[in-house]
C-alpha cells in the first residue's frame, strides 16, 4: 500500500513539474529582421545591412534559453555609398579578400548559454558564431520586448574579423600598410523578429 502512495507521489509530482515547463520554439520572421553593420578605416567608416536567412528563439516558460539564426551572405548592402562606389564596395566585401562569399554564403550564431541580467527582457548571451568555417565563443547583452505579443530582440556586438581568417587590409595580418589600415573590429546591430 505504501508503495503504491509512493508510486502515485512521484506521478503527482512529475505531471506537475511537466505542466509548469513549457519550451517553446518561436521561429524568426526574417522579413521582419535585419541586421545592420558598420566597419571602421583610418580614413573613415561604412555601413549597410545584411538580411537574416533563417532562426529561431527558444523559451523555458517565459525566459529566453536559447536559439539561432543564420545570415545570408548574399545580402551584404551598403547604405552610406551611392551607384558605382556602393557597387564596387559590396562586391569587396563578398570577394575573397574578405567573406569570400562564394564560397561561404551564409553565417550562424547559436546561442549556448542565456543569464538574466535581473530586468526582464535583458539578458547576457554567449554563443558561437561561424564566419567562413571558423566558429569563436562570443559574449553580448540582449534585450527582448515581448510586449506586443511577438519577441524582439536587439542587441549591439562587436566582431574582430581577425578572429575568422578575414585579413584584408588588417594591421594584424600586415605592416606599414599606413591610412590604408582597415580595423579588425566591426558592429552589428541586430533586430530579430519572431513569428506569432
Amino acid at each position: 500500500m505504501k508503495s503504491v502512495r509512493f508510486f502515485t507521489l512521484l506521478t503527482l509530482f512529475a505531471f506537475v513539474g511537466f505542466a509548469f515547463t513549457t519550451t517553446l520554439n518561436v521561429a524568426i520572421d526574417t522579413a521582419a529582421s535585419q541586421i545592420t553593420w558598420k566597419g571602421y578605416k583610418v580614413t573613415g567608416e561604412h555601413a549597410g545591412t545584411i538580411a537574416v536567412k533563417n532562426g529561431n528563439f527558444i523559451y523555458d516558460g517565459a525566459a529566453l534559453t536559447g536559439g539561432s539564426f543564420e545570415i545570408d551572405m548574399a545580402t551584404i548592402a551598403c547604405t552610406d555609398l551611392q551607384g558605382e562606389y556602393a557597387g564596387k564596395l559590396v562586391g569587396h566585401l563578398k570577394s575573397d579578400d574578405f567573406f569570400g562569399v562564394a564560397t561561404y554564403p551564409t553565417a550562424k550564431f547559436e546561442i549556448t548559454k542565456v543569464v538574466s541580467r535581473g530586468k526582464p527582457g535583458d539578458y547576457k548571451v554567449t554563443g558561437n558564431l561561424t564566419i567562413k568555417e571558423t566558429t569563436k565563443e562570443i559574449r553580448f547583452n540582449a534585450n527582448v520586448d515581448n510586449s506586443t505579443g511577438v519577441p524582439v530582440a536587439t542587441a549591439a556586438i562587436t566582431i574582430d574579423r581577425s578572429d575568422f581568417n578575414v585579413k584584408y587590409g588588417s594591421g594584424s595580418f600586415f605592416d606599414n600598410l599606413g591610412d590604408k589600415t582597415i580595423y579588425d573590429e566591426f558592429d552589428l546591430g541586430l533586430k530579430l523578429v519572431g513569428t506569432k
